[in-house]
């Protein structure tokens, strides 16, 4: 558990600029994505009996092109998100504009969701409502369930293309390097890349770093034995 300072200025400061979900999960899921799917390609090629300078080749092929295309397409979905949560404050304004009353209810009602009650739900109705961009931000929470803080889409986009670059390499390293037994050492290598990722996620999470990183290491190796079938499939 993370402790942290109650002073009142130190309470002023955290909830006055929250960090908002930060880039945890842009990071583990660049980091898988880029162990499964390179060693997919090494496991497939390798299966297939082809030679390491193939599996080189389509290795940083797959580590550059798909760790840029998930990079892409993680901002543009953050940037959705962040478009929508702006398409959203605009539509409560207007609300609020035509149906003041109704969007009062809202209010309250959600207050009274929060536990308020009497007196103090009809003082707290009132006192949001005296303040539009309090209103507003209150309806985003309370009537979409949208977080207070704007997620960052090129924050995103970089951690999900450097945790994709990273993890990706791992598999590939054994054949950069022309070792006899490059196949085994690659698949070491990416099973402890999985385990060590998922066991990193457990610090965020309450389940414990063995639980968390052969959770990882599963689904991490199911998809690399796939991989290796089908390529078994096409061994000339």
């Amino acid at each position: 558990m993370t402790d942290h300072g109650h002073s009142p200025q130190e309470i002023k400061d955290r909830i006055g600029a929250p960090p908002g979900r930060g880039v945890l999960r842009d990071v583990v899921y660049g980091g898988i994505d880029g162990s499964v799917t390179t060693f997919a390609i090494v496991a497939g090629v390798a299966g297939a009996g082809l030679s390491p300078f193939v599996i080189v080749a389509l290795g940083l092929a797959n580590v550059l092109a798909d760790g840029f295309s998930m990079a892409a397409g993680n901002y543009s979905g953050t940037k959705a998100e962040l478009d929508d949560a702006r398409r959203l404050r605009q539509v409560e304004n207007h609300h609020i504009d035509h149906y003041p009353d109704g969007e009062r209810e809202e209010v309250r009602e959600i207050l009274r969701l929060k536990g308020l009650s009497g007196r103090v739900l009809d003082e707290a109705t009132d006192e949001i409502c005296k303040n539009r961009e309090t209103w507003v931000d209150l309806m985003i929470e309370g009537e979409y369930g949208l977080a207070g803080v704007d997620p960052h889409p090129m924050k995103a986009a970089i951690a999900t293309f450097v945790a994709f670059l990273v993890a990706g390499m791992v598999p590939l390293l054994p054949f950069l390097f022309g070792l006899s037994n490059a196949f085994t050492v690659s698949s070491w290598m990416t099973m402890g890349c999985f385990f060590a990722i998922g066991a990193l996620k457990s610090r965020w999470s309450l389940a414990p770093w063995w639980r968390s990183g052969g959770e990882t290491l599963v689904i991490g190796g199911a998809a690399a034995a796939m991989a290796y079938g089908v390529g078994l499939m096409f061994h000339a």
